[in-house]
């Protein structure tokens, strides 16, 4: 386990575009996600809401205008994945979180650390932003001994002394809890509570994965992600 807790960085929920994943979050909550912008090395492009608390929501899809150059490794959060594709022709979901790692503890130093239990990194940038990030060479969502399906988070550190959410509109939502459903909850949570990730997201034993936020908002609770049913012991 870290010495030192991660904090939530951002939420994600996957679109096949970026208009119907903006649709899904602002007939849900009320907003709709804005701003955001290219990620040219991983050929996706985002929007983004801001949340209270110095976390926000991140709508993220394939970019149709992205440069073929850019090609040749896979696209993170596992969009190039057949069975993530046939997911999104049912509509946007909530896929994923990402969890912050702060200075002065170095996630480049501690993924080298532990190399088996922590993905690759990589630089990244948006705009003037810079970052970097786990990313499966794969493409893939982070998993621990084959348990993952994005209730174990990406982590993420920024080199740049400005984090988005500093940038974004105060929506006046609040989130208010986070849990992951999983076939094999047990292993998900010795990771999470490895990572130092435990107290920012619940981990209960379900048939089959699954992530749900619930919000506070202007208008009320609302709820992203669709609880499943547990798994009969």
């Amino acid at each position: 386990m870290t010495a030192t807790p991660l904090r939530l960085d951002h939420l994600v929920v996957s679109a096949r575009t970026l208009d119907e994943g903006g649709q899904y979050v602002a007939d849900t909550l009320g907003v709709a996600p804005a701003g955001g912008g290219a990620h040219p090395l991983m050929r996706t492009h985002n929007r983004l809401l801001g949340l209270w608390g110095g976390i926000y929501l991140e709508v993220i899809a394939i970019d149709p205008g992205a440069s073929p150059h850019a090609a040749g490794r896979a696209r993170l959060f596992a969009l190039d994945d057949p069975a993530v594709q046939a997911r999104l022709e049912t509509g946007p979901y909530l896929s994923h979180w990402v969890a912050r790692v702060d200075p002065p503890k170095s996630l480049e130093r501690w993924r080298g650390q532990y190399p088996q239990r922590i993905a690759d990194l990589v630089p990244m940038t948006r705009g003037k932003l810079s970052w970097q990030l786990t990313v499966p060479l794969d493409g893939a969502f982070p998993s621990w001994q084959r348990a993952g399906d994005g209730i174990v988070p990406s982590l993420i550190q920024w080199d740049t002394p400005r984090h988005p959410s500093q940038t974004l509109t105060d929506t006046g939502i609040v989130l208010k809890s986070l849990t992951g459903f999983h076939p094999h909850a047990q292993t998900v949570r010795e990771q999470v509570s490895w990572l130092g990730a435990a107290s920012l997201i619940a981990v209960e034993e379900a048939a089959a994965p699954a992530l749900v936020a619930q919000f506070e908002t202007p208008s009320g609770l609302r709820t992203l992600g669709t609880p499943v049913s547990a798994r009969a012991v």
